[in-house]
């Protein structure tokens, strides 16, 4: 029964949530499905360990293609070749059944998860005390 709560509760966030909220909620998920593999790896659960790095690698996969290239082309671009190389290195992982790229695919998705969280946490223009003319920050995708 507590896992319908816990399901409500995460349907409840997503349909509710902006775009930014939705980038956190991915990037912790991806997250969180890295950590679980890691724990089956060392457990030798094998088939476990395998489904939670292809649950992260179609996360990432999905904020690949969330991408707006026509809107910070050359950041889009960037976060691309970013996650282009996290899938490379979860792939890695599940064939090697190694922690090294498992560790090194967490390192970076959560780095990335704090940059998002405090890009997004500064007050937004109208939010701000002083006009902040030319530095426009969106948070969107």
């Amino acid at each position: 029964m507590s896992n319908s709560i816990y399901d409500h509760y995460l349907t409840n966030e997503i349909f509710s949530a902006d775009p930014v909220k939705l980038v956190t909620i991915l990037y912790r998920a991806a997250i969180d499905s890295i950590a679980s593999a890691r724990e089956h790896l060392r457990a030798g659960a094998i088939r476990e360990r395998s489904r939670q790095i292809s649950k992260a690698w179609r996360i990432v996969h999905e904020l690949q293609h969330s991408l707006n290239h026509e809107q910070g082309a050359e950041l889009s671009g960037s976060l691309a070749a970013l996650y282009a190389y996290v899938q490379r290195r979860l792939l890695e992982a599940n064939s090697t059944q190694t922690d090294v790229p498992l560790a090194e695919a967490h390192e970076l998705l959560s780095t990335l998860l704090e940059g998002w969280v405090t890009l997004c946490a500064t007050p937004k223009p109208a939010e701000s005390t002083e006009p902040i003319e030319s530095e426009r920050v969106s948070c969107a995708i």
